[in-house]
């Protein structure tokens, strides 16, 4: 498996779907570097020779932000939004949907697993 940027690559997929398992890279971008490189899409992860692994995280770094850097940039954004209390901000602190997505059914993956909350006791139950 070679090691790019800290990220082991599948050995025995192509080289263009390979690089989508780096965090902030994906298909569109997976192309534009085979291409600005010259290396074949279509190559195996695994056939790649050390130069051309060196090569890869370079450009990578060089012309991209991905990985680390990216984790640290969308996490400062989202604290920034936090820190100055805006409405994207307090739905950040809250954890609810941040895009205008409705609460009152669905959600379920930002507000986590149901809490049931014990309501009124029926008209029945009080008889």
């Amino acid at each position: 498996m070679p090691r790019v940027i800290g990220v082991d690559i599948p050995s025995n997929k192509r080289l263009e779907i390979s690089l989508t398992y780096l965090y902030g890279i994906g298909r569109t971008r997976a192309l534009e570097v085979c291409d600005a490189l010259k290396f074949d899409r279509g190559m195996k992860a695994g056939e790649l020779t050390e130069e051309q692994v060196t090569t890869l995280a370079t450009h990578l770094q060089k012309e991209y932000t991905v990985e680390g850097n990216l984790r640290r940039q969308i996490a400062g954004a989202i604290a920034r939004l936090r820190d100055i209390g805006c409405y994207r901000g307090m739905r950040h602190r809250r954890g609810l949907p941040v895009r205008g997505q409705r609460t009152r059914t669905n959600a379920r993956s930002r507000k986590g697993p149901k809490k049931t909350v014990a309501g009124k006791k029926s008209v029945k139950g009080m008889k």
